[in-house]
């Protein structure tokens, strides 16, 4: 459940900036009869997330486990490449979204308001996609062996609250928190999360056959620490830890941290790209 609330944290405040981004800058150049298409590319981004959510989620249902098994590998190898770049793309552009995003806004209001929903909906949309895939990687891992999705589903849900209440506090000028060392914080973590979800697609892809080794243990302490302990359910649920664990699982999880982790601290480090502490945006309500 932590693990999913602070990825709901940090990929929902990445997608309420956007918003907040595009409304503040309507509102702030009197254009507020632009505000309804924005919404509109909102709401369609959002349904289209949450619709991508349930495909993951009841898609593969009604195929074998070989199948099922092959499909969640291989998709949750594709989660921790899309959150990776992400990661990157957020500390390398964080500098640079607001100036992009007007540029996006003002070109879509000369060539007309279905453009203005594009834009709207694509810079929402990418985010929403992302978290859609990368939360249901996390969900998955976690959840192997568990009676219920229910309750990492719920950490993610409350995140995404969060993370709407902290976007609306900036846009009316009640709170600045400093971006950069937000993202810095939650992008290490992500690293070790998404370490975690490698590991899980790689054991879906031995249990599939896809991938050798999947009897070749590199440790095995699930009797000191039983999955169903306290101890074993907040490791499985922070960092998908599981306690047996193959050697191809291992290799996969230390060579990702040992190489992301490096760079992503070589890319944020101080001199290099670094978020500005808050967007731009007027103190004034937005009546849409």
């Amino acid at each position: 459940m932590i693990a999913n609330f602070l990825i709901g944290l940090r990929e929902g405040l990445e997608a309420a900036l956007v918003v907040v981004i595009l409304v503040a800058y309507l509102v702030k150049s009197g254009r507020r009869d632009l505000l309804p298409p924005v919404w509109t590319g909102v709401a369609l981004a959002a349904g289209i997330s949450l619709a991508f959510g349930a495909l993951l989620t009841f898609g593969p249902s009604g195929l074998d486990d070989d199948a099922g098994e092959a499909i969640g590998g291989v998709l949750s190898v594709v989660a921790v490449a899309f959150v990776t770049w992400m990661i990157f793309w957020m500390a390398r552009s964080a500098r640079t979204l607001s100036t992009e995003l007007k540029s996006a806004v003002d070109r879509a209001a000369l060539a007309g308001r279905a453009s203005l929903v594009g834009v709207a909906m694509l810079a929402v949309g990418r985010e929403g996609l992302e978290t859609a895939l990368f939360l249901w990687a996390n969900t998955q891992a976690a959840a192997r062996g568990s009676r219920s999705d229910a309750i990492p589903l719920t950490g993610a849900l409350l995140g995404l609250l969060v993370a709407a209440g902290i976007a609306t506090a900036m846009y009316r000028g009640a709170l600045r928190i400093n971006l950069s060392k937000f993202f810095a914080w939650t992008g290490a973590f992500l690293v070790v999360v998404a370490a975690g979800v490698l590991a899980y697609g790689v054991h879906d892809l031995q249990e599939a056959g896809f991938l050798p080794g999947e009897d070749l243990l590199a440790f095995d302490v699930s009797g000191a620490v039983p999955p169903t302990s306290v101890a074993g359910t907040l490791l499985k649920g922070v960092f998908n830890f599981s306690p047996r664990t193959t050697v191809l699982q291992a290799v996969a999880w230390v060579a990702y941290v040992a190489v992301v982790l490096t760079l992503f601290l070589r890319a944020i480090r101080p001199g290099r790209a670094s978020a500005s502490t808050a967007p731009a945006a007027p103190r004034e309500r937005v009546n849409a």
